[in-house]
């Protein structure tokens, strides 16, 4: 299965809380989980090798071992490229970044092996390394793909030039940053427009704002925000986080939040403001109230 425009899920289930970062699914629970999200049709599940300090890919593949059939009815897309200094990895002395092309591959070939899969729908690195050669990651990304290991190739907190200088030596298909209310540089520094421009999907991590926008606050610009999503809500009889994903999914790239959620009764309640959109004076009035004056 390929991850394109035009199939794409509209949410992308984040799998970095279901673990021991989070939630600490059983087997079962993960199973549960993983099947509640494939009957509200969305089959892209976001991992990333160091969630759970290197344990939510395996927990995930346990899954995958004795229920082989949800192989064929959902896509992996995984993360590597951060090397973090835990007791899983004690080689690691300190946090780095490496793009070369034998972590690459090597990454890739643990997450195989922990996800109990022949194949990576969608492989990310994860953070843009300083000494990273474009050449050598395409030569990585060219083997994956021939060897039939990896069937796209996108970024994850990439900026605009490192994705243009990337993606001129190997074809992207995403750049995943973190996008919300409270984190809106990338309608400014040029990311969505180069989204735009390349047809390229961009993914939203922590599309909520990281759930301080729920929570009681001081701060003037979270006060706005909140009173904004209240009025909004009424109309539309919407949750704050579902106007958020409405909020979100308004923008003509096309964006893709991250749920990072493992209820699932909030994945349903994502799902079911599929439905809604607001007008443009609605989103510019969200904009407004988390700028905290007119839009210039």
């Amino acid at each position: 299965m390929s991850i394109s425009k035009t199939n794409i899920s509209p949410y992308v289930i984040g799998t970095m809380r279901l673990g021991k970062w989070g939630s600490n699914l059983s087997t079962k629970e993960y199973e549960k989980f993983i099947e509640s999200c494939l009957e509200l049709n969305l089959i892209d599940f976001d991992h990333a090798d160091i969630y759970g300090d290197y344990t939510t890919e395996s927990e995930f593949g346990n899954v995958l071992k004795y229920r082989s059939d949800l192989r064929q009815k959902l896509r992996i897309i995984t993360k590597c490229g951060i090397k973090m200094n835990t007791d899983n990895r004690p080689d690691h002395k300190i946090k780095s970044y490496d793009l070369s092309k034998r972590h690459i591959k090597n990454s890739v070939e643990a997450s195989l092996n922990n996800l109990h899969t022949e194949h990576i729908d969608l492989l990310l690195l994860h953070r843009p390394d300083y000494l990273m050669d474009p050449s050598e990651i395409a030569e990585a990304f060219t083997e994956l793909k021939r060897e039939g290991k990896v069937g796209e190739f996108g970024v994850s907190n990439f900026s605009v030039s490192q994705f243009d200088l990337l993606n001129s030596f190997t074809p992207l298909v995403t750049n995943q940053i973190e996008i919300s209310i409270s984190q809106r540089k990338a309608f400014d520094d040029g990311a969505l427009v180069q989204c735009l421009k390349l047809g390229i999907i961009p993914t939203a991590w922590s599309p909520l704002g990281g759930g301080l926008l729920f929570r009681e606050s001081k701060d003037a610009s979270t006060k706005r925000i909140q009173q904004t999503l209240v009025a909004l809500g009424k109309k539309y009889n919407l949750t704050a986080d579902q106007v958020l994903y409405v909020w979100l999914k308004k923008h003509p790239a096309g964006i893709i939040p991250v749920l990072g959620t493992s209820k699932i009764s909030r994945v349903k309640a994502a799902s079911n403001a599929l439905n809604v959109t607001l007008s443009h004076e609605e989103w510019y009035m969200l904009l407004e109230a988390a700028v905290g004056e007119e839009i210039p």
